[in-house]
């Protein structure tokens, strides 16, 4: 009976649960009522038509000033994100969520369903809290524990469980934001043993929080996004609750004494930052995202938003220098031509991917191989992020944790003339251009423009990454391709990918026969 009803839907639009009675709700309206909201309303008072940035390239830091805010969380909590894991980092904040709600905070939390395999028995307990509310993005129809079966689902419905929410979005009281790149997870704030995303957050606060909750807002009353009880057959039971609470807190008193339970320190922490002694950059925004329907936009069926849109749009006003920091890079025919008429207008390009030795996801490298010669010979400068950072502290500050192990790019953001940014969840390549949803914001801040390049400058540094070049046709390079670093303080060049086994090469080589182009 199970297959048969996965048959059946496997060609519906709209995911299971779509029928399920479900309320619309709204950010708050009144964020001035909160404390949050007064104290920033201040600060916004003096500085008319602009909101207020900070960027958090930190990892721990970024994990510190989320916490901070939910303890802070007087009205309301938002969260949308593509992935949270239930590990050390995330077990904290799930369980400070728990505890803002049981202060009668309403909390909503909209989870990407392509990473709950395996979770959802876990997360899934917080909805059984009267003022915690979990949806489900795009869910598959199978919700039990069993491999095989949700393969089954996976591979029945791949049309449209290949469409995912990437998003990533916190917001507090609808008075204060973080906005960027993170998933909820030990990788992506320094807690991880094996490996560490270097990525960016920034923090939000102004008018442009109001603009953040409406692109939240738009995809929780979403026809995509499904109640739990819908896929679970109910709320969980206060017994199943209660023991969720004894599990996080048995969590939190082992993690006791680790800085993830430390404040940030006083002059940076939140209570700092909205008393003005730690300044917000203060600057016109945007808030741009993909409608919660995109396919249906991309396919002319509804009326609505595409971020790629506007974002082209900016970068075609580029002038003299274009900076891009992208994990997973597939330009696509489309994207050479573009490079290639900022070469025409003497446009300088630079370019932070990673390399196959830090990479993830050596799927998205098998492709993005292909295009770096032609990158290359359009005029971009092109530097691939080293697993092992040859200089991980820079001008007294740490790039890279030294607990945490092999270094892997992960944040998205671009610098337009060094006047304004993007920073979001969108990589540059065809899935998060036209199939999963994205979300980001566009900065016009030279301020924040000239620390982004900063920390690229210092990420790209020859110690820190591979700086590629085309090699000569009797050089014997591999692709024509030789990537120069420093080891040992020395220079040094490569003539095939460094530091990767054979094996990994080979397979990287296989992958590059799938004919996956649109997925990745």
């Amino acid at each position: 009976m199970f297959v048969v009803a996965l048959l059946g839907s496997g060609c519906a639009s709209l995911p299971p649960g779509s029928d399920f009675p479900k309320a619309p709700s709204k950010a708050l309206t009144s964020p001035e009522g909160t404390q949050l909201g007064r104290q920033l309303g201040v600060l916004t008072s003096k500085h008319p038509g602009l909101s207020g940035f900070r960027l958090l390239p930190v990892g721990l830091d970024s994990f510190q000033l989320r916490m901070d805010m939910v303890r802070t969380a007087e009205r309301t909590l938002d969260l949308q994100y593509f992935l949270v894991e239930c590990d050390d980092t995330g077990q904290l904040l799930l369980e400070a969520i728990l505890q803002a709600a049981d202060r009668g905070v309403r909390t909503r939390i909209l989870l990407d369903d392509s990473g709950s395999f395996g979770r959802d028995a876990q997360i899934s307990m917080l909805a059984g809290h009267p003022n915690i509310e979990l949806r489900l993005f795009n869910p598959s129809a199978y919700r039990g524990q069993l491999p095989l079966l949700h393969t089954v689902d996976v591979v029945l419905n791949a049309y449209r469980l290949n469409y995912r929410m990437h998003n990533k979005l916190f917001v507090v009281d609808n008075a204060i934001g973080i906005v960027g790149g993170r998933n909820i997870g030990d990788e992506y704030f320094q807690a991880a043993a094996k490996f560490e995303f270097g990525d960016y957050d920034v923090t939000a606060a102004g008018p442009i929080v109001k603009n953040l909750s409406d692109s939240f807002d738009a995809y929780w009353n979403s026809p995509m996004a499904i109640p739990i009880d819908a896929l679970t057959g109910g709320k969980p039971s206060p017994e199943a609750l209660h023991g969720y609470r004894d599990t996080l807190a048995a969590h939190r008193a082992r993690m006791e004494g680790t800085p993830y339970l430390r404040p940030l320190p006083a002059d940076q922490s939140l209570s700092a930052m909205i008393s003005g002694k730690a300044p917000l950059i203060w600057a016109r925004a945007e808030v741009i995202y993909d409608s919660p329907e995109k396919l249906k936009v991309e396919n002319d069926e509804q009326p609505g938003y595409l971020l790629r849109s506007r974002l082209r749009e900016v970068a075609v006003e580029t002038r003299s220098e274009l900076i891009i920091v992208s994990p997973y890079l597939v330009p696509g025919p489309g994207g050479m031509r573009f490079f290639e008429k900022l070469q025409e207008r003497q446009v300088r390009v630079r370019v932070l991917t990673n390399s196959l030795a830090s990479t993830d996801m050596p799927i998205v490298h098998s492709r993005y191989q292909t295009f770096r010669v032609p990158m290359l010979e359009s005029g971009v400068e092109l530097y691939e992020v080293r697993p092992v950072l040859g200089q991980p502290v820079v001008g007294g500050h740490e790039l890279k944790s030294p607990s945490s192990g092999r270094y892997a790019l992960h944040a998205k953001v671009f610098v337009f003339d060094r006047q304004r940014i993007f920073i979001g969840s969108m990589n540059l390549d065809p899935r998060s251009l036209r199939v999963n949803t994205e979300v980001g914001l566009i900065i016009e801040s030279p301020e924040l423009a000239g620390q982004v390049a900063d920390r690229f400058a210092e990420i790209a540094q020859p110690a820190n990454s591979y700086v590629l070049a085309v090699d000569g046709p009797d050089g014997g390079g591999i692709r024509g391709l030789v990537w120069r670093t420093m080891e040992n303080g020395k220079p040094a060049e490569y003539r095939q990918e460094p530091a990767t086994a054979f094996g990994r090469r080979l397979q990287v080589d296989a992958l590059s026969l799938l004919p996956l182009d649109e997925l990745l």
